[in-house]
């Protein structure tokens, strides 16, 4: 179905969610129309965070809010739904757009498919009534569905349009770009040489793909890499949960800005333990680019005042190979918890893959390869 139809029927004046490839179609819409406005759309840290922020916005008009989302976002959303929105609670309607990611029978990614499985039943489950939008699925269903969600809306209740792969058609064509000079890729180039053999977490999407990638173009093996194909906004977490527990060995976090952003309070955490053997690589092209390019607000925060606030004794931001290098340099020898922000283009290459090893492969070669350290 168009994008274009579907906003004129849900027919809501705030949007607020977190970019989702299988919702670029709405992203771009919402993008062309208002930009980022916070009148009519806003690009949240988290879900959870766009299920307040809509609550917030109902209290004070009255009006249905809708959140967007990649059902991988559902976890986040649990909590306010069921203690927040919930009609047995302040009974505040918010309309839900899910793309679903790993639908049964639809070829995806490892960490969509039980994801996948579990989407429609976990909405369901918090009690909000779910309509499936699909390539074929007439302007018509989707006019009376909604006609059954305002039912539920005025009863205090959620609902949700749970989007397939391809439904939405219809884009606006919107080019994302900042000022920055240095490609991803190159910046993680440079911090493969940097590390050696040290353990690397990389974050969610192309930042994992980018560096299985250049492991392989080194002819190195993948056992130094812990790739966080999921799980938005926890590799540092999980890098703090290795670092602590091999303090003689240097750990690398390689990051992004959204996935930072999505997690904030990890960085207190870490900045509250100091270990003095974790590197915190924050890669900020100021964008949520794995799925699509959409802005986040890093471009606008400073990402080197926030570290060093949550305890971070040594925080940095270069733009910059030449710098870089020198950092990564400084940071292996200083002894101490150390963050390096690296300001980003926007941009892959077209041809970029994705990793040939299983996750489950992944995690017992990385295994295998810190207990021998």
């Amino acid at each position: 179905m168009k994008v274009d139809r579907l906003v004129e029927i849900i027919d809501s004046d705030f949007y607020t969610g977190v970019p989702d490839s299988q919702l670029k179609a709405l992203c771009n819409y919402l993008m062309d129309a208002y930009g980022i406005d916070p009148k009519h759309h806003i690009i949240a840290a988290n879900e959870g965070n766009c299920a307040a922020l809509a609550a917030g916005y109902h209290l004070a008009t009255g009006k249905v809010p809708v959140v967007y989302m990649q059902n991988s976002g559902e976890g986040n959303i649990i909590n306010p739904v069921a203690s927040l929105l919930n009609d047995r609670v302040y009974a505040i309607p918010v309309l839900f757009i899910v793309g679903w990611r790993g639908e049964p029978g639809v070829h995806d990614e490892p960490q969509h498919i039980y994801q996948g499985e579990v989407t429609v039943k976990l909405l369901e489950d918090m009690g909000i009534e779910t309509f499936v939008i699909g390539k074929d699925t007439a302007d018509a269903e989707v006019e009376a569905a909604m006609a059954r969600f305002r039912k539920a809306f005025a009863a205090g209740r959620d609902a949700a349009f749970v989007i397939r792969k391809g439904a939405l058609t219809d884009a606006p064509k919107v080019v994302y770009r900042n000022d920055n000079a240095m490609a991803r890729e190159d910046i993680i180039r440079h911090i493969v040489k940097a590390s050696g053999e040290d353990p690397i977490v990389s974050t969610t999407g192309k930042a994992s793909r980018e560096l299985f990638e250049t492991r392989v173009a080194n002819g190195q093996s993948h056992k130094y890499d812990f790739l966080t194909v999921g799980s938005m906004g926890h590799s540092s977490s999980i890098a703090l949960g290795i670092a602590l527990n091999k303090p003689e060995r240097r750990i690398w976090c390689v990051d992004g800005d959204g996935a930072v952003l999505m997690h904030m309070g990890a960085m207190a955490v870490i900045g509250a333990n100091r270990p003095k053997n974790l590197i915190h690589v924050v890669i900020n092209n100021g964008a949520h680019e794995t799925v699509g390019g959409m802005p986040t607000v890093a471009g606008r925060i400073d990402v080197v005042a926030v570290a060093k606030a949550c305890g971070y004794p040594s925080a940095v931001s270069v733009d910059t190979f030449e710098a870089l290098d020198g950092e990564l340099e400084a940071a292996k020898v200083r002894g101490e918890l150390s963050l390096i922000e690296v300001k980003c283009a926007i941009g892959a290459r077209d041809d970029l893959g994705r990793p040939t090893t299983t996750a489950l492969e992944n995690k017992q070669n990385f295994m295998e390869y810190l207990n021998t350290l």
